[in-house]
């Protein structure tokens, strides 16, 4: 029981967080879910860090639990170094939860490993654990936490602009002169940046447009106008090239849109599209 829990489990983790790994330095995850793509926006540094530090934690699990089945005095520091990861993963872990409108699914994942590597390695152990655990989640949910929701609760049409943008002022010109109904988001939203972010977009405005469980979005100036001044019959028969699902890949044009990178690194009265400078989104 003891090499299974102690050699075996952290070695299938460890594998586990390697694909992950491997994944993302090629620009794709084992994760497609809206959980995954949001959580790493929560962090101060881009998230393939935290896959090396979850490498580098797991390894040493992984050799402490391996030394100490040749001798005892290795056992304590497995132990530390195993609830040091649930407790430092259970905070991670239950911030997204709290914060992002589902989990990441590849980081549960880490997190049951750990848990299912302190169960088999000594249960009375993670018996002793729980109270601490508990009390980690009940803490982070007592706090006043912003929280990616959904942007679009429900039907209609959503812009997502910046005061300064001038691309925006003019759909936002063309929305008044034809009475199109629309409602506003700002672009340094919590929830607007994490999605625009998520979706691999660094251009405003993009509109929102919800109908049912299906949500389209068009991204730039012109492309949002020439769809409200086509006709209802060519609009339904040959969709404009930059309307796309929500989930697909998404691309925008630079001629189309103001920098995100200048509507978040500048002063609000020198933010419009016209710098030559860009800091990337943090």
């Amino acid at each position: 029981m003891k090499l299974f829990s102690r050699v075996l489990l952290p070695l299938i983790l460890l594998i586990y967080i390697a694909i992950e790994t491997y994944a993302k330095l090629h620009h794709t995850s084992i994760c497609g879910s809206t959980g995954c793509k949001l959580a790493g926006q929560l962090l101060n540094f881009p998230s393939i860090y935290l896959n090396f530090m979850g490498l580098a934690a797991v390894a040493g699990i992984l050799i402490l639990g391996w030394l100490s089945l040749k001798r005892p005095e290795w056992e304590k520091l497995f132990f530390i170094a195993l609830y040091a990861a649930i407790a430092f993963e259970t905070i991670m872990f239950a911030y997204q939860f709290l914060v992002n409108p589902e989990p990441c699914i590849f980081c549960a994942g880490v997190y049951g490993g750990l848990l299912l590597i302190a169960l088999f390695s000594r249960a009375v152990y993670l018996l002793y654990a729980l109270p601490v655990i508990a009390s980690l989640w009940v803490a982070l949910s007592t706090l006043a936490i912003p929280k990616n929701m959904a942007l679009t609760p429900q039907d209609g049409t959503y812009l997502i602009h910046s005061e300064t943008c001038p691309h925006c002022k003019k759909v936002k010109a063309y929305f008044a002169d034809h009475n199109i109904s629309y409602r506003p988001i700002d672009v340094h939203t919590a929830n607007a940046r994490s999605l625009l972010k998520g979706l691999g977009i660094h251009e405003i405005p993009v509109l929102l447009m919800r109908n049912g469980a299906t949500t389209t979005l068009l991204k730039g100036d012109e492309p949002i106008i020439e769809h409200f001044q086509a006709p209802q019959t060519q609009k339904a028969e040959q969709p404009t090239p930059a309307t796309e699902s929500i989930n697909t890949p998404l691309k925008a044009e630079a001629s189309e849109g103001c920098s995100l990178d200048h509507q978040f690194d500048a002063a609000p009265e020198e933010s419009g599209c016209e710098q030559d400078s860009a800091v990337p989104l943090r």
